[in-house]
């Protein structure tokens, strides 16, 4: 406030962004409902997967890119990415109506921009910072750290996204592995790395020495890239990986539950809730799945997947 009492532009700015990111995600959830109904109604060509991808570029992504305004920083890069974002998640909804090929690919492409323009704003952000204030606390590194790569997970989604729409197999990977690989990083790496870094700042708030919650989220934004390389690798790996990852972000659905309780608002403390009973819910899916996979079992197919685990990530 300036000393007449009003408002500093700053606050203004603040308070525009923030409206700016709940238009385009209300405006998004709008979007995806209606194409979830003409993909009901057999209108739209549009399958169960694309749906809970098209779910992240129309609502996750304003959201946390909001975030990540709040609780990291702002360059006129990040200030681009958020400006452009509803048309690119638009025309990624057209490119997953196109069947694959290069008009459908030349659409994706542009929600790849907009995903490197987080990642490139987030890694000039962490390094200016990391310039200016070299001797910061290691709870602070670790929270730029799990910023960054949040950015970073969305720019890997974003390609195989581009990957996927082109009708390409890159390591020999496979539809519907290749767009549920994009979905894994734009929900497993992007959404759950905001999450963890947004509980990191709200335990300092609370002046709380969590050194076991570093170790945790650390765990949790690394473990999407060594579940991805398990793919690849070797299918003990992949396990392994999925095992770990799924018990670190179960865990953070603890912590998240328990943040609850330290909530003025009702409203909050339920959404913490619901959100945390899903999350954790998921990934009991998911390392079910994990180990039926590893096992040849078909007793959880992707399909099913898409419509237990995707959908209780999604709404978590």
């Amino acid at each position: 406030m300036n000393p007449q009492g009003r408002p500093s532009l700053a606050m203004k700015a603040s308070t525009i962004e923030g409206s700016w990111a709940q238009k385009c995600a209300v405006l998004g959830a709008v979007i995806w409902a209606g194409v979830a109904v003409l993909a009901r109604i057999g209108v739209a060509p549009i399958g169960a997967i694309e749906l809970m991808f098209l779910f992240a570029p129309l609502v996750i992504v304003p959201l946390g890119m909001e975030l990540a305004r709040i609780i990291g920083g702002d360059t006129p890069l990040a200030r681009f990415a958020r400006r452009v974002q509803p048309v690119a998640a638009a025309l990624a909804v057209a490119a997953l109506w196109l069947p694959p090929g290069r008009p459908a690919g030349g659409l994706a492409c542009a929600w790849m921009a907009v995903c490197l323009s987080m990642t490139i704003a987030a890694i000039i952000d962490f390094s200016s910072l990391a310039r200016s204030r070299p001797d910061s606390s290691t709870r602070s590194t670790i929270h730029r750290i799990t910023l960054a790569v949040a950015q970073l997970d969305l720019s890997v989604g974003g390609a195989w996204l581009v990957a996927s729409r082109l009708g390409l197999r890159p390591m020999g990977i496979q539809e519907p592995i290749g767009l549920l690989t994009a979905v894994h990083f734009h929900y497993a790496g992007f959404a759950t790395a905001m999450i963890a870094a947004a509980l990191l700042q709200f335990a300092a708030a609370l002046r709380q020495d969590y050194r076991w919650l570093r170790w945790l989220v650390a765990v949790v934004i690394g473990m999407p890239f060594v579940v991805a390389a398990g793919f690849v690798i070797s299918p003990q790996l992949k396990l392994a990986a999925a095992a770990v990852f799924s018990a670190a972000v179960a865990g953070l659905a603890v912590v998240l539950r328990s943040c609850a309780k330290r909530l003025e608002s009702n409203t909050a403390r339920v959404l913490f809730h619901v959100a945390a009973i899903s999350v954790f819910a998921g990934m009991v899916l998911s390392t079910a799945y994990a180990v039926a996979d590893f096992r040849g079992s078909d007793v959880l197919p992707i399909p099913q997947m898409a419509r237990t685990h995707g959908i209780l990530n999604v709404k978590g």
